[in-house]
């Protein structure tokens, strides 16, 4: 392995010591040798005409995501804390169980806190009955916790990785989502709320990277939310547990400690089912949810160098989704981008473009286009391959207006 690979460097003329790293990192570096780079690592990058300097890029300053709608919530410095994502899940969950004592905490590992510590000092606070571990069995979690959610708890699952959720599929889609269906209304488990951290990390590959968000949004009964920072976390999360019907409640682990804000003291709750306009525009509607909005956030700021002016809307729930809000911004603009780390296949961007295709056919001014994770399982080496980066997405805004 070592001869070869220093005959790769040589031959691209990577200048690396190789006795200083070890097999694996000579094998992981080669992968990312300078053939293969990503036109992100580049520091021009050449458009038509155009030329744009991605550095700048790198050192974003995100604004978009972060905004907040003042008919919704109320944020300054005298009534808010700055707070990470992870920080304000852990706030919600306090707050909740803090208003209803029938509410439990449970899953594997949450007694210490978790493996993120969203649920820390929880169980120190409201004891050992209401915050406790389970066994590894995410079957078992979920079953109890419809159990518990039948006979008046508030029962609040975590699954400690989304990846995982897939033994408990069956209790999900099958008794959960229609637990009140089939009862005529006489029973329902509408008081339950599953947390999973989600989409991609960095290096979480194949079993912790997974954004299962589709398979549940397939499923009548069940609601699915997806928030972009700790100010819809906590919004979003509070009112996932005061609805009467089951959610899966995806949190983009990768923003537990990067996404930081002002967060309300107080407990609020924002509306699901409901998207929100971040960036008005007139060009082309671009969508997303979750981390990928940070990705869709620097795509539409590059877009608008090259006069392309955008309309970003994070959906925030899955489902129901909002069709209305999506499909107004799309009869304005005349063009939708959809973009997800799912897979593209049975992506939840299918359903999306279905719908406008449908509902604004008369509107369009070019096909709806849908920048996606390749149909491949999430891979470790070659996660930058595989996401859709913000050269991909600006690729796609440019081809949707030029179309």
């Amino acid at each position: 392995m070592k001869k070869l690979t220093k005959q790769i460097f040589k031959k691209n003329q990577q200048p690396l010591l190789l006795k200083s790293i070890s097999k694996q990192q000579q094998f992981c570096t080669f992968l990312q040798s300078k053939q293969l780079k990503p036109l992100l690592e580049q520091d021009i990058y050449q458009l038509d005409d155009h030329k744009i300097d991605i550095n700048k890029y790198k050192t974003f300053n995100h604004e978009l995501v972060y905004h907040h709608d003042p008919k919704e919530i109320e944020i300054n410095e005298n009534n808010s804390t700055s707070l990470n994502l992870c920080n304000s899940i852990n706030v919600a969950l306090k707050q909740a169980m803090e208003k209803d004592p029938n509410s439990l905490v449970f899953g594997e590992d949450v007694a210490f806190g978790g493996v993120f510590r969203c649920t820390v000092d929880l169980r120190e606070q409201y004891g050992a009955d209401r915050v406790f571990n389970t066994p590894l069995s995410e079957q078992g979690i979920i079953g109890f916790a419809i159990g518990a959610a039948a006979v008046g708890h508030t029962a609040i699952a975590e699954i400690q990785f989304a990846d995982y959720i897939f033994p408990a599929f069956d209790q999900i889609v099958n008794e959960a989502a229609k637990y009140r269906f089939r009862s005529g209304n006489e029973f329902n488990v509408g008081s339950l709320t599953i947390r999973s951290p989600s989409m991609a990390v960095g290096h979480g590959g194949h079993y912790h990277s997974q954004s299962p968000e589709a398979y549940f949004a397939h499923t009548p009964g069940l609601k699915v939310v997806i928030p972009r920072n700790p100010v819809q976390a906590k919004g979003l999360l509070l009112a996932a547990i005061q609805d009467p019907n089951p959610v899966l409640f995806f949190e983009p682990k990768i923003l537990y400690r990067s996404s930081v804000s002002l967060v309300p003291n107080e407990a609020y709750t924002l509306p699901l089912g409901k998207a929100e306009i971040l960036k008005e525009g007139k060009d082309v509607t671009v969508i997303g949810w979750g981390s990928q909005l940070y990705v869709l956030e620097k795509a539409v700021a590059m877009a608008s160098e090259i006069g392309i002016d955008c309309e970003l809307i994070d959906l925030r729930t899955i489902a129901p989704w909002d069709v209305e809000t999506v499909v107004n911004s799309v009869k304005k603009t005349g063009r939708c981008v959809v973009s997800h780390e799912a897979p593209l296949t049975g992506g939840f961007g299918g359903e999306i473009a279905a719908t406008v295709q449908e509902k604004c056919f008369l509107h369009l001014e070019s096909p709806v286009v849908r920048v996606c994770g390749l149909d491949t399982p999430f891979p470790l080496v070659h996660e930058k391959y595989y996401v859709p980066g913000v050269i991909k997405c600006f690729e796609m805004i440019k081809n949707a207006v030029n179309y």
